[in-house]
């Protein structure tokens, strides 16, 4: 579904590349993890396959398509859920689910079904009509989620999707994207919650300084890392325990 070759990006005044001749394939339908410090590259490769950041070199293809040749037919095909929320304070939930809908080319009945199923799904329909100002950083989490998955995307793209998220808005954002992901969506994810891709993810990489340090399945990963009993201990082995601090 994405193949990726040597595929590197260094910003303007950077000392050092940010993603660094990487290269990697994903196959259709698997959730895929990546994982790795801060600033090990992580959103940096997302941003270049969504076609929000220019690539320094290299290339990638979606669903055999070239971004440069396709980027309408891919965007059209992508979802994106981003770290930050990205909604609109002093729209309700539906409005604001409404106009991204809208966006993505959905009308009327089709889009107000998907609308109500969504918010049902995600426990958000008693809620529904109260401006998202007003929402708790769980709930407006599970707001982002719809608005990037509304169009039931092919590929879909998350940062950080459980961050600051109390325990049960966790389990049903969860629970939403493995039903996605069993619709045939192929799911690229980045987390520091270890546990949670351990269990979640079917394959892994590792990114350090813009590379990839190890990749595999969970288990495959955890196996062949001398005295490595969960994710949480390959991932110490790989990167190291010092603290990373970007400034």
């Amino acid at each position: 579904m994405i193949h990726i070759k040597s595929l590197s990006k260094k910003f303007a005044n950077a000392d050092d590349f940010a993603v660094d001749n990487l290269s990697l394939d994903i196959e259709k339908g698997e959730i895929f993890g990546l994982l790795g410090p801060n600033g090990a590259g992580k959103t940096t490769l997302i941003s270049m396959l969504c076609g929000l950041v220019k690539p320094t070199s290299g290339t990638f293809t979606i669903n055999n398509w070239s971004y440069k040749k396709k980027h309408r037919k891919i965007k059209k095909i992508i979802g994106v859920v981003p770290q930050e929320y990205a909604l609109y304070p002093t729209l309700t939930a539906r409005e604001n689910l409404q106009y991204f809908g809208a966006m993505y080319g959905l009308r009327g009945s089709n889009l107000r079904d998907k609308v109500n199923s969504s918010l049902e799904h995600l426990g958000l329909t008693p809620h529904a009509d109260k401006q998202i100002g007003t929402y708790s950083g769980g709930m407006k989490r599970r707001v982002n989620l719809i608005a990037g998955t509304l169009h039931r995307p092919t590929v879909l793209f998350l940062d950080e999707p459980t961050v600051g998220v109390d325990v049960q808005s966790k389990i049903v954002i969860m629970d939403y994207l493995k039903m996605i992901n069993a619709d045939g969506a192929t799911i690229i994810y980045t987390s520091h919650h270890l546990s949670e891709a351990q269990d979640f993810c079917t394959h892994i990489a590792i990114l350090e300084q813009g590379k990839i340090f190890a990749q595999g399945t969970p288990a495959n990963l955890i196996n062949s890392t001398p005295d490595a009993h969960s994710l949480e201990d390959v991932y110490i082995s790989l990167t190291g325990k010092a603290v990373r601090d970007n400034v």
